[in-house]
């Protein structure tokens, strides 16, 4: 006969158990972009619970070494710039010594968050060791590659990334859509992992008048905003026609651009009434969204683009294509506006009706902060942990028997 009280302590044990997790990324903060924001925030929440964290990736600009804590072990390695961002690198590969870090201390299972040269040793090193290992699929690369001159590229790095994520036993992806699309490509064992806002700290309660005036611009007139990198990728050709096309019928309206990247001279050339704000963070950063009126995203190479729910959060009208997370996240003329993938003439079009039709620009407004309410950081980090539980359990490896019983007691971890 089973014994409820059985029952009640498996329960709780299974919940309880903490894991020796490694993460392999070539970028992380204080780098400013979606990816690194993601799994910065990642770690945190991991660490919070009592995981313990071993975080590999290159050595940033001006870094030394970092001591680490209980919980959280920072290995670094030597990177490269990328050409088309050399505020990022690309980690070098690192099969051998991973190897030899991971006998040494075996993690219960390897995460590999980006897919340049390190994570692609880190997949290779746990397959040899027999580790179990798991994937993210943040960046559509692939689609970047004609942006820069390097089309013929395009389909060699769709068979690099297809491979190396065939090779582990979970590719998790932000939305509904890119996981049908990938599985349509050849991708294998994909699983949905959402993404997360901090609807705490991004809010319309942010919003900052003396910050307005900062900019040149009244109470009642218009800010359209972008938030993000300014690069041929992104699409901002788009937002500054769609603007032109504003200020034709509000002649105020003021154009403010936050991030930075490898158009920015050009762009202060092209739009020298602007406002080019640079990189902001934390508390600056979210009184620039709420100081917004209007957000347009034109990107057509995003698999989720953070800056929309943010954009969201702090109650603006978002005015987007129809894909990654916007797709998902907005019903159009509800708490924004969608408009079908690369329809430019429909895209300027509803940006001048959002920006002169205030009625429905302070319905859509008043809508979509609450639109995303739900996407708190606590589902995601569940979502996560039950992801790599789940490969766990079903990974048949030579010492599983032993590694359970030391994922339930243990929550420290080494440095390399």
């Amino acid at each position: 006969m089973i014994n409820p009280d059985d029952i009640l302590i498996e329960s709780y044990v299974a919940q309880s158990t903490s894991l020796r997790i490694a993460i392999v990324t070539e970028t992380f903060p204080p780098e400013v972009n979606g990816v690194a924001m993601t799994l910065g925030r990642l770690v945190d929440g991991l660490l919070q619970r009592g995981h313990s964290v071993q975080l590999i990736r290159p050595r940033q600009a001006r870094e030394s070494n970092i001591p680490s804590t209980e919980c959280l072990d920072e290995v670094l390695c030597l990177g490269i710039q990328l050409p088309a961002y050399k505020e990022l690198r690309f980690g070098l590969p690192m099969k051998s010594r991973l190897t030899r870090l991971w006998k040494g201390k075996r993690p219960d299972i390897v995460h590999v968050a980006t897919e340049g040269p390190l994570g692609w040793s880190a997949v290779a090193a746990a397959r040899k060791l027999k580790l179990p290992v798991t994937s993210s699929f943040h960046t559509n690369f692939h689609s970047y590659s004609q942006h820069y001159g390097m089309g013929l590229l395009k389909t060699p790095i769709e068979a690099y990334l297809r491979k190396l994520h065939n090779h582990t036993e979970a590719t998790m992806v932000p939305t509904k859509a890119l996981m049908q699309e990938l599985q349509g490509r050849g991708f294998k064992n994909v699983t949905l992992l959402s993404r997360g806002v901090a609807t705490d700290h991004f809010t319309p309660a942010k919003r900052s008048q003396s910050l307005r005036e900062s900019w040149g611009v009244s109470p009642d007139d218009v800010v359209v905003l972008l938030v993000g990198r300014l690069a041929k990728e992104k699409n901002v050709g788009l937002v500054i026609d769609a603007f032109q096309a504003i200020k034709v019928r509000l002649p105020r309206a003021k154009l403010v651009f936050v991030g930075d990247g490898p158009m920015r001279k050009q762009l202060e050339k092209t739009c020298p009434e602007a406002v080019f704000a640079g990189v902001r963070k934390h508390e600056e950063l979210a009184a620039h969204y709420a100081s917004g009126d209007l957000f347009l995203f034109s990107s057509l190479t995003e698999t989720f683009g953070n800056v929309v729910p943010e954009a969201l959060a702090s109650g603006l009208a978002v005015l987007s294509y129809a894909i990654a997370g916007a797709k998902e996240l907005i019903v159009s003329e509800q708490n924004g506006v969608l408009v079908p993938p690369g329809e430019e003439l429909e895209f300027v079009n509803a940006a001048v009706e959002l920006a002169t039709n205030m009625h429905k620009q302070q319905q859509i407004r008043q809508a979509a902060a609450s639109s995303v309410a739900h996407l708190g950081w606590e589902s995601i980090y569940s979502s996560f942990v039950d992801t790599l539980s789940g490969v766990l359990d079903r990974h048949d490896w030579q010492f599983s028997k032993v590694a359970k019983p030391l994922r339930a007691n243990s929550v420290s971890h080494s440095s390399a």
